[in-house]
């Protein structure tokens, strides 16, 4: 019987991505002075099971450079040769070159084989062995058609064709492409990156920890969950129909009733569950970052330290996979225009080496992640002086939050010198957009020769909300819950108008009303807060009251893009559709704070 491996292609490429991964974690994470030995261990199997795997698909040019990568790691793993930091560093060079042969393979380009040749041969000056002896040493069958000879180590034959011999545990249990799982394999999210310190509370889980029993797991095309959770957003918004229906009845039938309650509370229930599939550990974007900080700082010859915290908090995978060119981006600022050099640290009475903390943590409905350095923090003066110079309307009794949102203005840059790290002004008018596309935002705080901290805040999914439906005349609107203080008819003694503006006092705080049907240009009903309803909105910008006309209720909306079929609408995050059936806009608050200072300025 014949098989066609190209099914399997994909499995290959997916797996071999967490081995190269796993690498990478491992060896940024190792002690020079004391490595685990099961942290070699398994670093040794991932490139075992790469070499094993590449062979049998024909990918000669993973093979050629694991299988010399494989000798190098046997010799450290026994003792034989000492771990150092220029070792590592070669490793992480070669990871980088497998890193790319493997997507040149997964894209189907051409293989750069120069640059394998000479990933080859740098290895092969390491080992002090030519390949060529290497390969007459071993046998380069992979066990698959002739027996291993009996003293065989690592020859398994991979698990894929042959049952492992009773009694003996095999380095690779066949890669986990017919469902079992490979000993020592770690799962990305599973350990914590700790190349330097990490707080998440949790302990690192050891590689080889886990049972070689049968696979918890299955892999699922994401097409697949996404289709799924379109389907239960549909179900969401039938559900809601039903409930309409049902209070048109006017309750009078109680089995009805209690039929459409529980189907509310299973829908809820499935809704959840069908989320959670795509929820995926922050682990995934921050296990990048020591490598990056670790490169950047050799470069710019800085000495940093990273700290991880909240690694386990989960988000949306739609945003994890968007979330790594911002957060990247943050980072590299960070080291090359926050941490300062070793000896100016020293001359400010700071410890040499720098420290980033990059903190994840659920807020409510948000998830919240920062970036903060102990550096240098941002120069006010310099960011006021090259706004003047970019013709920026700017002045001197500028808060200090409006001065550092200008170096999200496109172009701007306060970099003395171009270099091929910063001062193309390209990049934090990019980040701001990108967070703003994913419904989120950032914000900057910064204290002169103490550091910055830049705060990303984002909606744990971008599927369905909690959110409060209003209406202004005959339109209804969706404020999202998590934004929302309370709501209330204010008392007319507590609204004063200035400048034809309205301020709500409440609880010895002054509160700026925005009334929406201005900003929707919609009918109103009720033109003074008095009359209407008054929602108190928190952003990350400031507070504000949104005048509406009455409240429908709290409820949860499957968030469907306007984009598609139509150009952005102002104020506007989205749309969904309605237990009737009709159509109302989920509200951008954060872009309706915008509004919010013009109102101020005519009141002042």
């Amino acid at each position: 019987m014949s098989v066609e491996l190209n099914q399997f292609h994909s499995v290959f490429f997916e797996e071999s991505q967490e081995h190269i991964d796993t690498m990478e974690r491992l060896l940024m994470s190792m002690s020079i002075d004391n490595p685990d030995p099961e942290d070699l261990n398994c670093i040794f199997r991932a490139a075992h099971s790469i070499k094993g795997a590449s062979g049998i698909f024909g990918f000669d040019a993973l093979g050629q450079i694991t299988h010399i990568m494989e000798n190098l790691l046997d010799q450290v793993r026994k003792g034989q040769r000492p771990i150092s930091n220029d070792l590592v560093d070669q490793f992480l060079g070669v990871i980088d070159c497998l890193r790319q042969v493997l997507d040149s393979y997964r894209t189907q380009q051409d293989i750069d084989w120069p640059e394998v040749e000479r990933t080859t041969s740098l290895l092969e000056a390491l080992l002090g062995t030519p390949a060529a002896a290497e390969a007459e040493a071993e046998d380069e069958g992979f066990g698959f058609f002739d027996e291993p000879a009996a003293t065989s180590e690592d020859d398994d034959g991979f698990g894929f064709f042959d049952e492992p011999v009773a009694g003996q545990q095999p380095a690779d249990e066949g890669w986990g492409l017919f469902g079992a799982d490979e000993p020592g394999k770690t799962d990305p999210a599973s350990t914590p990156s700790t190349t330097i310190a990490s707080k998440d509370g949790a302990p690192a889980k050891k590689s080889g920890a886990g049972n070689a029993g049968e696979s918890s797991t299955i892999r699922v095309d994401v097409d697949k969950v996404d289709s799924l959770i379109n389907l239960v957003g549909e179900l969401v918004i039938t559900q809601s129909m039903l409930k309409v229906l049902g209070d048109d009845m006017g309750g009078s039938n109680t089995r009805l009733s209690s039929v459409l309650a529980e189907l509310e509370r299973h829908t809820r229930e499935i809704q959840e569950s069908v989320m959670s599939i795509r929820m995926m550990p922050v682990s995934f974007v921050f296990n990048r970052f020591p490598r990056v900080v670790r490169d950047l700082a050799r470069k710019l010859d800085k000495q940093v330290e990273l700290v991880l915290e909240g690694e386990h908090t989960e988000l949306d995978k739609g945003l994890i996979e968007k979330l790594v060119d911002p957060l990247t981006h943050l980072v590299r600022n960070s080291i090359d225009h926050g941490i300062e050099r070793p000896d100016v640290r020293r001359d400010r009475g700071k410890p040499e080496t720098g420290t980033i903390t990059i903190s994840a943590a659920q807020r409510g409905g948000t998830i919240q992640i920062c970036i903060d350095d102990d550096g240098a923090g941002l120069n006010r003066e310099r960011i006021l002086g090259k706004a003047r110079e970019n013709g920026l309307s700017v002045s001197d009794d500028m808060s200090d939050a409006d001065v550092w949102d200008l170096i999200f203005q496109p172009g701007f840059s306060t970099a003395e010198v171009v270099t091929d790290v910063s001062g193309r002004g390209v990049g934090m008018d990019v980040v701001r957009r990108n967070i703003q596309q994913l419904g989120g935002r950032v914000s900057i705080a910064s204290r002169a020769l103490q550091g910055s901290t830049i705060t990303i805040t984002l909606p744990l999914t971008l599927a369905i909300v909690d959110g409060m439906g209003v209406t202004v005349g005959d339109q209804t609107f969706i404020i999202p819950l998590v934004s929302i203080i309370e709501s209330m008819r204010p008392y007319p003694e507590n609204i004063e108008q200035l400048a034809g503006s309205a301020l709500l006092h409440v609880r010895d705080q002054f509160w700026p009303v925005l009334p929406l049907y201005q900003v929707m240009d919609a009918t109103p009903r009720y033109t003074s807060p008095a009359d209407g309803i008054v929602v108190l909105i928190e952003t990350s910008k400031r507070r504000y009251g949104l005048l509406v006309d009455e409240l429908v209720g709290q409820q949860q909306v499957v968030i469907k893009s306007l984009e598609q079929h139509y150009k952005r609408v102002p104020g506007a995050a989205g749309a969904t559709i309605m237990g009737d059936g009709s159509v109302a806009l989920i509200l951008d608050v954060e872009s309706l704070a915008d509004v919010v200072p013009i109102l101020e300025e005519e009141i002042a």
